[in-house]
């Protein structure tokens, strides 16, 4: 939902800096240290929009890797906890009709479920 927000958001932003850069169309010089650009003003604001936005994708760029790895991580340790989950019920159900046995508590471990143990 927040994400469709921020869409939302960057739509109305984007389509006002249009607006702005089509209301605006007077020849213009700017000084950038030792050099000087002479063009459209529609034209220097767009790119000074596109500018920002290239600025800002590069800052996020490296938390957004941090966190895809992070995701990758969590999925792995979930499946892990998943597969533990599993054989602890397994094991549970056999605690509550007959104590299971040295090898039915190994076949349980290595992946067998419970209609395979009997």
């Amino acid at each position: 939902m927040i994400v469709f927000i921020f869409f939302i958001v960057g739509i109305v932003l984007g389509g006002l800096t249009v607006v702005l850069a089509l209301q605006n169309i007077d020849v213009v010089a700017v000084s950038f240290f030792a050099w000087q650009f002479e063009g459209s003003l529609s034209l220097l604001l767009l790119l000074a929009t596109l500018m920002g936005i290239i600025i800002a994708f590069f800052i996020i760029l490296p938390e957004s890797i941090g966190n895809y790895f992070r995701y990758r991580k969590l999925r792995k340790e979930n499946v892990r906890l998943e597969e533990e989950l599993r054989k602890q019920k397994e094991l549970t159900h056999f605690a509550r009709t007959e104590p299971a046995t040295p090898a039915e508590i190994t076949a349980i471990e290595n992946g067998a479920t419970q209609e395979h143990v009997q």
